[in-house]
């Protein structure tokens, strides 16, 4: 069986292609989401999922989330005696999502279609296929995440005319602009922000109120790592009940002190203003790009969780003229959209007339050197191979020469972006080849790039004199492994001792209670602290049914007590 996946920066989503529809995984919860959220206790025991990120504020040395931010990156992050690079981190997180599909349908779970921004660089997507293989997944594509949510409200639809997918989620932003003609599902082009979503917001609400609840300045005593998880998890809860009301109280305890204010939607909005305008690029590059007028854009669909902030709305609202469609679920449909590629590669008989293509998302190309006009050379370079928006699978050869007399040897610098300096743009990698010493400009080389469906480069050169050829398939420089060490690291993982499934419900609603426990003062506090005493005899008594009755009494109360259960 092969299932789809939307790994997420906040939430992640399984879903499978199943008679002739996509169908979200529930997990161990009954939840469709699952945070993308893992923390060590202090038995080495790894908890996922939404047991680990309530523990967030009151374990955030041991806790981490948000790491799909810097996946394809040497950044790690040290949880309990252990240190964890994003590859790592994902892996743990596909682990969870495949055992919850498992579970679901009683099948062996054989491959998976996952999804990555679109705008995810060739590093980030190998980063991404390392995690799939360290989970024990064989990823079968990757799926640009507009791209997955436009399968997914393309074939609910059937539209004749492009419409455009404004993707925001937690941390990145994405925009494709689609058609869908005669079962074809073809993106005309995508652009994208990797480093904007709702943690950008979280951190300009944090910056509005820091002042203000602390204008006695003690919380600059607090330890910094504490206080960003405490800040970080009141923002969030802030920033979702302004998406329902005009005010919202913004509020923490620290050594058992209240530090609160009251933020105001439009005080929000003005300190958002440069996120919101950063929107705008990329949805004018996107048009520009497929030659289309925004006044023919049939539907703005919108996509990602970050879309419910009615700041972001007013935008979008302002930036197109028209109010956006937010018929589909923003959180599900791109895992729905990986389950009908998902269904696509298994050929189900449902989907024989559907057929998607996709775009390269950005520019690749090499370093070269051109001439000054003054007999001397410019270096650094970006020459253009395959241009963004490119359909894929794409390949493209330009030819160069040599530079210099007698020249032995080329050395090619690969790079992805749009500035004419490559200083400015993404270095991928490098290779050389070896040439035949003959007076400059003799000497011919041909670079070829290829660029698959699932965003994947391969680059081969050859000197058609000599018949040399070089080929290489872009790898992380900063951390070339080789199959033995990937393995090795896989078994690493397996040796973690994950938190049994069947006991996610009791781990996640326990962190939840001694969240609130910190989180409130006074009576409210000491009535926590009964009802998790309460739950603890539950649990010491065995009994499934005891236990089950205390957990369902414990959530309902804290629902009243905190008004809202978020994912």
């Amino acid at each position: 069986m092969i299932i789809g996946i939307d790994l997420g920066t906040t939430n992640s989503a399984v879903a499978i292609w199943r008679d002739g529809e996509s169908v979200l995984v529930p997990n161990a919860l009954g939840d469709l989401l699952t945070p993308s959220a893992v923390s060590i206790t202090d038995t080495g025991e790894a908890l996922i999922g939404l047991a680990a990120r309530e523990r967030q504020p009151t374990h955030p040395k041991h806790t981490v989330t948000a790491f799909k931010r810097f996946i394809g990156t040497q950044q790690s992050v040290t949880l309990g005696k252990r240190k964890f690079d994003a590859e790592e981190l994902s892996a743990l997180v596909l682990r969870q999502l495949k055992a919850d599909a498992e579970a679901f349908t009683g099948e062996t779970v054989t491959g998976a279609v996952i999804t990555v921004p679109a705008y995810f660089n060739d590093r980030q997507r190998k980063a991404t296929r390392r995690a799939g293989d360290l989970a024990g997944l064989e990823v079968k594509r990757l799926v640009n995440e507009p791209t997955a949510a436009a399968l997914a409200f393309g074939i609910q639809t059937r539209e004749q005319e492009p419409f455009l997918v404004f993707d925001l989620g937690g941390g990145t932003f994405d925009v494709s602009i689609v058609e869908v003609f005669d079962g074809v599902v073809e993106v005309r082009a995508s652009s994208g922000d990797n480093r904007l979503g709702g943690e950008d917001f979280n951190e300009r609400l944090i910056d509005l109120v820091r002042a203000r609840i602390d204008p006695d300045k003690k919380l600059e005593k607090a330890d910094p790592v504490v206080l960003a998880e405490l800040l970080r998890a009141a923002a969030e809860r802030t920033r979702r009940k302004l998406s329902e009301s005009d005010e919202a109280e913004f509020a923490i305890v620290w050594k058992d002190e209240s530090f609160a204010t009251t933020v105001y939607a439009s005080a929000l909005e003005e300190a958002c203003a440069p996120l919101l305008q950063r929107l705008r690029d990329p949805v004018l590059r996107s048009l520009r790009d497929s030659n289309i007028r925004v006044e023919t854009l049939s539907e703005i669909v919108l996509v990602g969780g970050s879309t419910r902030m009615p700041i972001v709305r007013k935008a979008i609202t302002r930036m197109f003229g028209r109010f956006p469609n937010a018929t589909v679920h923003p959180d599900h449909a791109v895992a729905l959209g990986a389950a009908v590629q998902a269904g696509l590669l298994s050929r189900d008989v449902a989907l024989d007339e559907v057929r998607l293509t996709d775009v390269c998302p950005f520019t690749l190309g090499i370093e070269v050197a051109e001439g000054d006009g003054r007999g001397g050379y410019r270096e650094g370079i970006f020459s253009p191979i395959i241009d963004r928006n490119t359909p894929i699978p794409a390949s493209r050869v330009n030819s160069y020469h040599t530079l210099a007399d007698n020249q032995r040897e080329i050395h090619f610098g690969i790079y992805q972006g749009e500035a004419r300096e490559v200083a400015s743009n993404v270095k991928l990698g490098e290779m050389r080849i070896q040439v035949p010493p003959k007076p400059r400009g003799e000497v011919s080389i041909e670079c070829r790039f290829t660029y698959d469906t699932s965003g994947m480069l391969d680059v081969d050169v050859s000197v058609p004199s000599t018949g040399v050829t070089r080929s290489l398939v872009i790898m992380d420089q900063s951390d070339p492994l080789t199959e033995k060490q990937i393995a090795e690291r896989r078994d690493a993982l397996a040796a973690i001792k994950v938190h049994p499934r069947e006991e996610s419900e009791n781990a996640a609603v326990r962190a939840r209670a001694a969240r609130c426990y910190e989180s409130f003062l006074g009576r409210e506090r000491d009535i926590v602290g009964q009802w998790l005493s309460t739950f603890d005899g539950a649990l010491d008594s065995q009994d499934p049914r005891t236990i089950r009755e205390a957990r369902e009494q414990l959530v309902t109360a804290l629902d009243s007590l905190e008004g809202e259960r978020f994912l």
